[in-house]
């Protein structure tokens, strides 16, 4: 399976507090979305702002990308959610 993250920005959800990026796997594009939650809990965001939001996630791309590999990894091509506990219990 060959998962790739395009580096675009991420869409924020204002009504379920979540950003929302891609992977694509296998050429098959595929949404994964990280809670504000998870972003002020894990990753430093500083309020539930979008901008807050987006540079949290902008700063610790990586591990979110990684993170959501894994998730994809076990899953297959579906769309994952990352939640605050889904952190405190992968690492």
């Amino acid at each position: 399976m060959n998962i790739h993250f395009p580096q675009e920005r991420p869409e924020y959800c204002a009504r379920d507090l979540i950003l929302a990026f891609r992977a694509e796997i296998d050429g098959v594009r595929v949404q994964c979305a990280i809670t504000a939650e998870a972003l002020e809990d894990h990753f430093g965001a500083a309020s539930l702002r979008e901008d807050e939001l987006i540079a949290a996630f902008d700063t610790h791309r990586r591990p979110i990308e990684d993170a959501a590999r894994n998730l994809l990894i076990e899953v297959g091509p579906k769309p994952v959610m990352m939640h605050s506990g889904y952190f405190r219990f992968c690492n």
